[in-house]
Formats: C-alpha cells, structure tokens, sequence
C-alpha cells in the first residue's frame, strides 16, 4: 500500500524559514552600521552613557552626536528627577525604575523626560570602569580643590590640579563623599570625569581596537551595541571637540514628595524637551562663519522689577548653552518690553538666541560701537554677546508679543 506524504508540513516548515531568514536579514541591515543607521538622514545619533554605583546610576550621561557635522552635546540626568514614572504609575525619583542589568524601563523614562529616543546604552560599574580606565592608562581630571578626609590632620585624598586617575583612583573619585569640606558635589565630580573619559577613549581609538584589548575592553561593559559598532563609535568619539563640549543640567524646583527631596523639570518638564530640540538644531550646524563653534555669554538684567526674575532666567538660558557671566539688575525696574542687546556680530546667533524666548526685540551694536539711546542701559562695563534686558512682557519663558 502506498504511503502519501504530506507535502503541507514541508511547506510549512519551508515558509517558517523564510521568514526567519528575512527577519534575521532586516535585523542585519538596521543594525549593519552604527554610522549609516543612525546619521544618514542627518540627526543626531543619542548614546546613553551609565556610571553604576551600588546598582543604582551615580551619572546618566546622555551624548548627542551628529557624524556630519562632528558636533556633540551632553545632558545630564540626576537620579532625584522627580516625575510621574509610567512604569510603576506614581510620582518619584527617576531612578526608582532603575534596575542593574534590567535597565529598559529606566531609559524608557529618560526618553519621556527629553522627548527623544535612545540608540544605545553603555553601562559601567564601578569594577568595569576601573578596568576601563587601566587600559586606558589614565585619565586626566583637573581638581578645582584639595579632597581630604577631615580638616584636622586629616589625609589628602586628592591635590588641586591636573591629576591623572588609575582605575582604583577612579573609583575613589567618583564614590568618596564628604560634603562638609568638599568644594564640589559627587555630581559635579561625576560630570568632570565623564567629559575626560569621552576625550580618552577618542585618544585610544587605535589602542582599543587591537583584539586583545578590545576583547578585555568588552567585558568591562554592559551595551547593546556590537563590537564592530562599539569600534565605530569611538573611533567617532575622537572627533569631539572636548573644548567645546558642554553637559547641559536639568533645572528645576526641588520639592519634597514622600520624604524624598526630588527635582521637578521647569514647566512639566517642557523646558527641557525644547532645550533638547535647539540642541539637536545647533548640532547639524556646520561649524564656520555663523559662529556655531563657540559659546555665547550673555549678561541678563532684570528691568520688570520681579525679584529674583533675573536669576530664574539665567537658569533658563544656561540651559541652552549659554555661558552667563552676569546676573543683576537694569538701570530702571518699568521696562515695558524685553529686548536683547546684540554684540556678538553674528545675526543668525542673535536671532537664534531670541527665539529662546520668543523675544522680537534685538538692538545691534557694531563692535567698538555704541548702543542707540533709547536701547536698554547696562550698568556695567560687561562685554557679553548678548546682554537680555528683562520687561514687565517676559512671563518667565516667554515675552507676550
């Protein structure tokens, strides 16, 4: 008696691999090259860089990079952010929804905070980046002051100056508190040594890419990206004008919630989803004549004679990258309207600058030249880019045109 086959099964079977096939293709080809993948269509590639400490973040660093212009921008994000968290529904501080090696829904969270998606996650504890900072050889940290362990014959952890870091060093750095003789906090050691760790891996591109090293350089982080990727981005790394470089804050009230003293985003968190914005405009921007390759100071006086109104709106303009060198009042407290006196000698910048605000009202100066007389009068003899002279029309974020 003959037996039938069944053909259906074969066929079945022979469509289940085609479509693993293709899927495994499709994967393959978004994921071939970090470089094609990511900044082909222009926009900024974003990395999230983690300095584990105890399994919680000591640093989230969020680098933003544009291949075709080679122009980055950091922000940092504090582990007291305090927000409505959608993973577990309840207001806290971000880091709550932090996991060690389960760190999905805290970048999930991040991604809400900034308005913009993550590509990658680099994660270092403290023993992997020990590792990573020995083959590295170091790193240099400029220290503004001594870090000791008390003020009475106490031992002298760290001298002011440039010092180069060995792994054991690092982690001494980055962990050691002492708030009551520290001139800088753990956050702002954090942010110092971040930027230098950037600046070594671009130095040893060529020394990470041996098979050896990189190899023993792998097993010092946790990420998703691929070793021919992780090569790629830190040969793009070298690019980086660390001069320039700057790690932008998240400003915000402190309040506390629960007994926990938690850091809310100005404007439920707007503001900073608009800084990310201009900042991701800024970084296509081809350095050159428009003045994109520096930073701008800026002066702002208070003319509406709201106390602490100056103040408040340095916060918000450092947010964007803005170098304030002076905060204080105008001549007069009954300007009417807010405007900008212009200094910088690049027209784009200033208009740039003035949509931060939404303010129509820029005065030019020449450099060498003199202000129009009935432009805003500063008291002082600062040279800012832009001196912001503040009006009873500026509502904190905006001028009400």
């Amino acid at each position: 008696m003959k037996k039938h086959i069944d053909f259906s099964a074969f066929l079945l079977a022979g469509i289940i691999l085609i479509i693993a096939a293709a899927i495994v293709s499709i994967l393959f080809i978004l994921n071939r090259d970090f470089l094609e993948t990511n900044f082909s269509d222009g926009r900024a590639s974003a990395t999230l860089f983690i300095i584990e400490h105890n399994e919680k973040p000591l640093g989230s660093y969020l680098l933003l990079y544009n291949q075709g212009t080679k122009n980055a921008a950091g922000f940092e994000v504090p582990g007291e952010v305090g927000l409505i968290l959608q993973q577990i529904n309840r207001v806290d501080r971000i880091d709550t929804v932090y996991q060690s090696g389960r760190i999905a829904p805290y970048i999930k969270e991040i991604e809400n905070l900034l308005g913009i998606t993550v590509n990658y996650s680099i994660v270092f504890d403290m023993s992997g980046l020990a590792g990573t900072v020995d083959i590295l050889e170091g790193i240099n940290i400029f220290i503004p002051g001594e870090i000791k362990v008390s003020d009475s014959g106490g031992t002298i952890l760290f001298s002011p100056g440039l010092t180069k870091l060995d792994g054991d060093k690092t982690v001494e750095y980055l962990s050691y508190q002492n708030s009551d003789y520290d001139i800088e906090t753990p956050q702002q050691r954090s942010q110092r040594f971040f930027t230098g760790l950037l600046k070594r891996l671009g130095e040893k591109k060529d020394f990470l890419k041996t098979a050896d090293v990189n190899q023993l350089f792998q097993t010092y982080i946790k990420t998703d990206m691929n070793k021919r990727i992780i090569t790629q981005f830190i040969e793009e790394l070298a690019y980086i004008d660390i001069d320039r470089f700057t790690i932008s804050p998240i400003g915000g009230n402190t309040r506390e919630v629960s007994g926990k003293q938690l850091l809310f985003p100005y404007y439920e968190g707007s503001l900073i989803k608009d800084i990310v914005r201009q900042t991701l405009t800024s970084l296509a921007q081809r350095n050159g004549s428009t003045g994109s390759n520096r930073i701008f100071t800026v002066e702002v006086l208070n003319g509406a004679g709201v106390s602490g109104l100056a103040g408040r709106t340095a916060e918000l303009i450092r947010g964007f990258g803005y170098d304030v060198i002076n905060i204080d009042n105008a001549d007069r407290s009954d300007y009417e309207f807010t405007e900008i006196i212009d200094r910088s000698n690049f027209t784009d910048e200033a208009d740039k600058f003035a949509e931060i605000i939404n303010c129509k009202r820029i005065v030019t100066i020449q450099e060498g030249g003199m202000p129009p007389e009935d432009a805003a009068y500063s008291p002082h003899e600062y040279k800012a880019d832009f001196t912001l002279v503040i009006g009873r029309d500026f509502n904190g974020r905006y001028t009400k045109n």
